[in-house]
C-alpha cells in the first residue's frame, strides 16, 4: 500500500502518544480516521487535533470509547466505525502499557492485566477485524516494542506480552497472505509518551542504567517510520538507527548484547554496594 488517499484506517491507543500522531499523520495523507481509547476526554481532545490534519474537508475522522482488553467493546465499537466509514484498509494496534518492576515486585495480577491489555488487546481486534478485512485487504500493524526481541531487566512480564505479539504476527501473517492482507510489527524504542512517563515511575535503577544512552524519539518520528514502513511491506519496522542495530545484534551477536546488558547492571549492583 503506497496511497493512503480514501483509505480509512482504525487506530486503537489513538487519543495519545504514538497512536495519535499516526492518525495525524494518516490523516494528512488524505485517510478517513478511526481512533478507539478507554478515556472520553483524551478521545475528544484527540479528534480535534486529528481534524486540524485533514488533507481534504470530506475526509470523516470519529473517536469510539473502548478497552480492547473486553471483546465484547471491541465488536461492538468496531462495528459502529465500520458503519460510519466502511471496512478499515489499515488497522493499527498502538494501545499498551507498562509498569516495569523487579519480577518478585510484579504480582500475578498485574501479568494477566498486562497480557489482556497489551497481547489479547491486540487479539482481540484481529479477531474482529481480520474477516471483515478478508473481504478486500490491506494492512495491519501490531505494535511490539524494542523489548519485544530483546529481553530488559525490570520488564519481565511487559517482555512476555510483547514477546508474544512479534510471534502472534509473524504465525497470522502466513495465515491471511493468501488474503492479500499484510502483518508487520512496529518496535519502537523508548519514546516520550504519556506511558514513558508513568514507566520511570516504578523503572528500576538497573532499567534505567541499561537505557540511559539510548535516543528517546519522539511518537511523531515513530509514526513517520511506521508510515514508511507500511509504503515499503516492511514486516518488522524498527524506527532509528539504535533499534535496527540492537536487533541485528540480538540476532547475530547475543551474547555482545548480553554482556553490554550485564555491565549496565553491575555498574548499578556496585554503586548501590558502596554506598551501604
Amino acid at each position: 500500500m503506497k496511497e493512503f488517499s480514501g483509505k480509512t484506517v482504525f487506530i486503537t491507543g489513538g487519543s495519545s502518544g504514538i497512536g495519535l500522531a499516526s492518525a495525524r499523520l494518516f490523516a494528512k495523507e488524505g485517510a478517513h480516521i478511526a481512533i478507539f481509547a478507554r478515556d472520553k476526554k483524551r478521545l475528544d481532545e484527540a479528534i480535534r487535533t486529528i481534524e486540524k490534519m485533514r488533507k481534504f474537508p470530506s475526509q470523516k475522522v470519529h473517536a469510539f470509547q473502548c478497552d480492547v482488553a473486553n471483546f465484547l467493546q471491541v465488536q461492538k465499537s468496531f462495528a459502529q466505525a465500520e458503519r460510519e466509514l466502511g471496512i478499515c484498509d489499515v488497522l493499527i494496534n498502538c494501545a499498551g502499557r507498562a509498569y516495569p518492576a523487579k519480577f518478585e515486585e510484579i504480582s500475578l495480577a498485574q501479568c494477566e492485566e498486562t497480557m489482556r491489555i497489551n497481547f489479547f488487546g491486540i487479539w482481540n481486534t484481529c479477531a474482529v477485524m481480520v474477516p471483515r478485512m478478508k473481504q478486500k485487504g490491506g494492512v495491519i500493524v501490531n505494535t511490539s516494542s524494542v523489548v519485544g526481541f530483546l529481553g530488559v531487566f525490570g520488564y519481565t512480564d511487559y517482555a512476555a506480552s510483547k514477546f508474544a505479539i512479534i510471534g502472534f504476527s509473524e504465525a497470522l501473517r502466513s495465515e491471511v497472505k493468501q488474503y492479500n492482507i499484510h502483518v508487520a510489527v512496529l518496535c519502537p524504542p523508548d519514546t516520550d509518551t504519556p506511558g514513558f512517563e508513568i514507566e520511570n515511575k516504578t523503572k528500576p535503577q538497573e532499567t534505567k542504567e541499561i537505557s540511559k544512552s539510548a535516543k528517546l524519539m519522539t511518537p511523531e518520528d515513530v509514526a513517520k517510520s511506521l508510515l514508511n514502513g507500511i509504503k515499503k511491506n516492511k514486516t518488522i519496522i524498527l524506527p532509528n538507527f539504535e533499534s535496527a542495530m540492537t536487533y541485528y545484534m540480538k540476532r547475530f551477536a547475543p551474547s555482545i548484547v548480553d554482556r553490554v546488558m550485564d555491565a549496565a547492571i553491575r555498574r548499578v549492583h556496585k554503586q548501590k554496594g558502596g554506598q551501604r
